[in-house]
């Protein structure tokens, strides 16, 4: 028997592995210098937490409002209850139900906020029916954390219209109700009060999904390795010296 390693056949077997060990490898790499990215995010998401609250004039002042999410605020305003949306689909602890968004004019500026003021239970044996939530007249307090719109769950096609929705597009319902609404929601604080409960899931930003991937990849890569030294070296060397051995 003859053991070589100059054949073709052993070259091009290296070479391939060489390539799918390289890519997993570095798509391991990768995945790990983006967990790594995102926690940097979820630390300044943590940050921002626990500066000081601002008001509603130095909320309307900032340029850029993307900068300071998830940012305190405790801003006064007037609810305009009759623009209330119910987004359905919207778990909260594990219970499916609506969350509840309001339109809140800020004290002082004209300005408006849509609030996601908490979770409520839907009616399984009428869907169409409304939960019972309080929303105070005149002007009221209200605390919470500047957040990006809502998120958008799937949908058909179609112009989203009436208190019952599925998603909620700022832009499309500025034009829809005539407010002047800012490019962004304040997701409120607090205990449960009107009906609402607010136990907020915190941002997900996926990072033990990367280190996850991560494994996955650099576990390829370690069997493709293994894979190869096991055929294409232990065991033809193996037989190679046995065959040296015979008399």
């Amino acid at each position: 028997m003859t053991f070589s390693w100059h054949s073709r056949r052993f070259w091009l077997l290296t070479l391939a592995a060489a390539l799918v060990a390289g890519t997993t490898f570095s798509l391991g790499q990768w995945q790990l210098r983006r967990a790594a990215q995102k926690e940097v995010v979820q630390s300044a998401i943590e940050a921002k937490k626990v500066l000081p609250a601002l008001d509603e004039r130095s909320l309307t002042a900032i340029k850029n409002i993307a900068d300071e999410f998830y940012r305190p605020v405790v801003v006064q305003g007037v609810w305009q209850a009759s623009q209330t949306v119910y987004l359905d689909n919207r778990p909260m602890n594990g219970r499916a139900g609506f969350w509840v968004l309001t339109p809140l004019v800020l004290q002082g500026s004209g300005q408006v906020i849509v609030v996601q003021r908490g979770w409520a239970p839907r009616d399984f044996t009428d869907r169409t029916r409304l939960p019972e939530v309080l929303t105070p007249a005149g002007l009221v307090s209200v605390q919470g954390l500047i957040a990006p719109p809502p998120s958008k769950l799937y949908e058909f096609k179609g112009v989203q219209s009436g208190p019952i929705r599925q998603n909620l597009n700022l832009d499309a319902f500025s034009r829809e109700t005539g407010l002047p609404l800012l490019d962004a929601s304040l997701q409120q604080t607090g205990p449960a009060s009107e009906g609402l409960l607010r136990e907020w899931a915190p941002p997900n930003l996926g990072v033990d999904k990367h280190y996850g991937y991560a494994f996955q990849w650099f576990g390829l890569c370690a069997l493709v390795l293994g894979l190869y030294a096991w055929f294409q070296i232990f065991i033809p060397l193996l037989a190679f010296l046995r065959a040296r051995g015979r008399p």
